[in-house]
């Protein structure tokens, strides 16, 4: 992962992992498989919006986007996948193979004991989930900050996990609207719409914010190495 090994460890914690988390901020091993052909992952530059969130956090090259590799003792490519970001995946913030799904092609890519060749870069793998529509990320976002500042759902010390949270953001987005309805109708019309044509003003510049942070592939695509498949 693109995190110090400090994240890695929470990680491994967190998640109740039976095997090694390494940090790679300064992206050493994806700089090794990019060099040896195996895979080149997508990396996105753009990260104030996250690292602004969490002084954790620490991404001096970037953060790479997700990638599945698996090579065997001879170092045949076993099975291969990277995210490609786009606006359908929220940049690549969803979407991943699941893990029966990989299990299977490295299994049978395994039993193949008489082919040599490495297993092309997987293309259309079975996903654990489908991304949201943007619009609906920002409203998770501006939620999840109470509707002062988008906050990413990212791993930090709460007792929630990043699904349980995106599931409380989404619960508030009814109060919310709910608030600006009993605005309207308790308090001076001109002082509400004032108050929503500002908000409106606020939420454009969070939008345009989080849309210039997010990766996608029609930005140039620096993977050209043998690992593109």
């Amino acid at each position: 992962m693109s995190e110090p090994q400090r994240l890695a460890n929470d990680a491994k914690s967190d998640w109740e992992l039976t095997f090694e988390t390494i940090g790679d901020p300064h992206q050493e091993i994806a700089k090794q498989c990019r060099d040896r052909g195996w895979l080149e992952l997508f990396i996105n530059e753009q990260t104030s919006f996250i690292t602004n969130t969490d002084d954790r956090l620490s991404h001096p090259k970037g953060y790479f986007q997700p990638g599945v590799l698996g090579i065997d003792s001879n170092k045949r490519i076993l099975y291969r996948w990277r995210s490609l970001p786009t606006r359908a995946n929220i940049g690549g913030a969803a979407e991943r193979p699941t893990a029966c799904y990989v299990y299977q092609k490295i299994a049978e890519s395994l039993e193949q004991t008489d082919n040599i060749e490495d297993a092309q870069l997987d293309g259309k793998p079975e996903l654990d989930s489908k991304g949201r529509p943007f619009p609906v990320f920002v409203a998770l976002l501006l939620a999840n900050g109470w509707f002062i500042r988008p906050v990413p759902f990212l791993l930090t010390n709460s007792k929630l996990t990043p699904l349980q949270r995106a599931k409380r953001a989404m619960r508030r987005i009814p109060f919310f609207f709910a608030s600006w309805i009993a605005a309207f109708l308790i308090l001076p019309t001109n002082l509400v719409t004032t108050a929503v044509i500002a908000y409106g003003v606020w939420v454009s510049v969070i939008v345009a914010t989080v849309f210039r942070g997010l990766q996608h592939t029609s930005e140039p695509d620096r993977s050209n190495s043998k690992g593109s498949g």
